[in-house]
């Protein structure tokens, strides 16, 4: 197998003709974790949806591949078997749809017919995966994060990403609100799946995070563009000294690009 690779060169994002991301451009191949901070506003999470094909960004310029193929001509559902995987800060309720049924149906879908997982092998990996993010039995049975709480619904996101083993996972601010206990298992599941056949993208505002994924690169955001990048001692000086040391070097004012992004 080849080592994924997510290519992302010069992209140009716009929500209702305001432009967010304004030529940015990232390499994540597999084996690696990357980090993106940054204030408020830059245009993170529009970077996240923008890839997975979310309809509400217009894709104005600029291209992104993955292992070679356009992934910016791919439907959303083409991304996802292609190896693309996205954790999202606010993830969906889906009702009627056990977590299970949910499950393996994303992963046979990516197998294709005729190559569909085998129910024993499906429940015994369920399991052994549910235990590494210690979650009761009865997540499996309980509808898609109906009624979760927010801890629940991100461990419920890792859960997915370890059953459909992504090339490329984006993990768009898994920690937000959780406790420290819960922080540390999300962050368990993730290091378990960390390897050469999985890139990983992490995007936070908090250093706390990076205590227990450890990245390879670190890349602030800022007015929709990577404007440093460094290894983890950047998370750290920013963490101790904010953002305004960048801003003040870049000369810039308002941080945002226009939309809470």
């Amino acid at each position: 197998m080849s080592q994924p690779n997510l290519l992302i060169d010069n992209l140009r994002v716009s929500v209702e003709g305001t432009e967010i991301l304004k030529g940015l451009s990232l390499n994540i191949k597999g084996g690696e974790v990357h980090a993106i901070m940054g204030p408020n506003g830059t245009g993170k999470s529009t970077l996240a949806s923008s890839l997975m094909g979310h309809p509400k960004y217009t894709i104005d310029s600029g291209a992104v591949t993955l292992n070679g193929e356009n992934l910016l001509e791919m439907a959303t559902d083409e991304r996802a078997r292609s190896g693309l995987f996205l954790a999202m800060q606010y993830p969906s309720e889906i009702s009627g749809v056990t977590n299970s049924d949910f499950l393996r149906s994303a992963i046979n879908a990516r197998r294709g017919e005729g190559k569909e997982v085998s129910l024993i092998k499906f429940i015994r990996e369920m399991e052994q995966k549910m235990n590494v993010l210690d979650m009761d039995e009865s997540f499996s049975q309980r509808y898609v994060n109906e009624g979760f709480s927010g801890g629940e619904k991100k461990r419920n996101e890792i859960l997915q990403m370890m059953m459909i083993k992504p090339k490329i996972a984006i993990l768009d601010e898994i920690d937000s609100g959780l406790d420290i206990d819960a922080l540390k298992i999300v962050a368990k599941g993730v290091n378990e799946m960390k390897g050469p056949e999985m890139g990983v993208l992490v995007i936070t505002h908090y250093q706390r995070l990076l205590d227990y994924i450890k990245p390879d690169f670190v890349h602030v955001m800022m007015q929709g563009k990577i404007v440093r990048s460094g290894g983890p001692e950047l998370a750290e000086k920013l963490e101790a000294q904010g953002y305004d040391w960048i801003k003040e070097e870049l000369g810039i004012e308002d941080e945002t690009v226009g939309t809470k992004a």
